[in-house]
Order: C-alpha cells, then sequence, then structure tokens
C-alpha cells in the first residue's frame, strides 16, 4: 500500500508543477498520515494535520491557496484500503 500511496502523492505533485504551481503545503488528516509518515518526508512538504480530513489529504501551493481552485489536488487513502479489503475478502473465499 506504501507504493501506490507514494504513487498517488507523486502523480498529484506532478499534476500541480504541471500547470506552473509550487507544491509546497499539505494538509492531512490523522488517519493519512498515520498510513503515509514514511512516504510524506520523501515529498519535501510542509505537513499539517488537520482532523477533520480524517484519511485525506490536500497538497497544494501555498501561495494560491484559496485562490485558484486548480492550485490544489485532494487525494484519499479511503479507496486503498476498500480494494485491500476486497482482495482480502476474495482470498478468504
Amino acid at each position: 500500500m506504501k507504493e501506490e500511496l507514494y504513487e498517488i502523492l507523486k502523480s498529484a505533485i506532478e499534476e500541480l508543477k504541471e500547470e506552473g504551481l509550487n507544491p509546497d503545503i499539505m494538509l492531512a488528516g490523522p488517519e493519512f498520515l498515520k498510513h503515509a509518515a514514511e512516504i510524506i518526508q520523501d515529498c519535501q512538504l510542509a505537513v499539517y494535520e488537520i482532523k477533520e480530513l480524517n484519511s485525506d489529504a490536500v497538497i497544494a501551493d501555498s501561495q494560491y491557496l484559496g485562490q485558484l481552485k486548480r492550485a490544489s489536488r485532494r487525494i484519499s487513502i479511503e479507496p486503498l484500503f476498500k480494494e485491500r479489503e476486497m482482495w482480502e475478502e476474495i482470498q478468504r473465499v
């Protein structure tokens, strides 16, 4: 799951860079941080925990956050959990 999460983070960062933005901040929920702590260190972003985000995170360019809709990307680890549960259930059957 860490590899998948790393690819999702990397993809969101690259999308923002391709649009001419400089992603430098991550707002993340506690559940997201619990599963992505090691990966986040490699991303070189300022990280802030926001309880209300739970298993989601927002990667953004802090200079434009709140000014441009395209200045951020929201990602969630919830689909990864559901996929993992589905595969575990299939293996049990």
